[in-house]
């Protein structure tokens, strides 16, 4: 992934763009099998973009979906099993075919600005079959300001938890993440850009999608269409 040029520092391989691969390989998956086995069809073709080291590929690839995981590092690659995976920045990657599911995780539309942002939507609009669909995690705008200094969860033994906060200019925040499990620390910095609903959808249009509906109660998974 290199659409998040900010840094990671921490024990064990940090990818270029600033994730250490031993701290995600402590996580486990959360909704995303769930959100994705309620929009794609059984034993269905996933796209996914920005794998990492497989942490949500391989619980679909056991609920018996088809995964091609996309990922630029091979650091987090090496660890995906049971899948195609394609080394590849996602704005790069033509593939030649076209899946019913194309999956943009981890608010990756956020990180990036406009024109990279486009890119990003090129890709999964590309790639996703005439009648399938593309998924998309985001932040919605009424959830944008809710992270403050000091929030955090512990799970399994694992802390995550929010280290810094600032919006550096307006429209776009700077967040610094710290996670600790077992006496090892792990920081990471990434950028979030504020959306609106409306920009959003206009930006999807751009791309030849339609956005379809909100997936989550929580409105942080996106469903988008082929534009007709």
């Amino acid at each position: 992934m290199t659409i998040m040029p900010d840094s990671g520092t921490g024990t064990g391989p940090i990818t270029r763009d600033g994730s250490p691969v031993e701290f995600y390989l402590l996580m486990k998956a959360g909704d995303e099998p769930d959100v994705v086995a309620g929009v794609t069809p059984p034993g269905g073709s996933v796209l996914e973009l920005g794998c990492g080291v497989g942490r949500v590929t391989h619980p679909l690839v056991e609920r018996g979906f088809e995964v091609v995981a996309v990922d630029e590092s091979a650091e987090m690659l090496a660890h995906v099993r049971g899948a195609r995976t394609v080394r590849s920045g996602i704005q790069d990657l033509r593939l030649e075919r076209r899946f019913d599911l194309v999956m943009l995780a981890s608010h990756l539309v956020q990180t990036a600005e406009e024109e990279g942002r486009r890119l990003l939507l090129d890709t999964c609009a590309r790639h996703v079959a005439p009648d399938g669909r593309v998924l998309i995690q985001w932040t919605p705008p009424e959830r944008h300001d809710d992270r403050r200094p000091g929030q955090g969860r512990t799970v399994d033994g694992l802390t995550i938890e929010v280290a810094a906060v600032e919006e550096v200019s307006p429209g776009l925040v700077h967040s610094t993440m710290r996670y600790t499990h077992g006496g090892k620390e792990w920081t990471q910095s990434f950028r979030s850009w504020r959306l609106t609903d409306e920009r959003l959808a206009a930006e999807l249009a751009r791309a030849g999608l339609r956005l379809e509906r909100f997936v989550t109660d929580d409105r942080t998974w996106v469903l988008a269409a082929p534009a007709e």
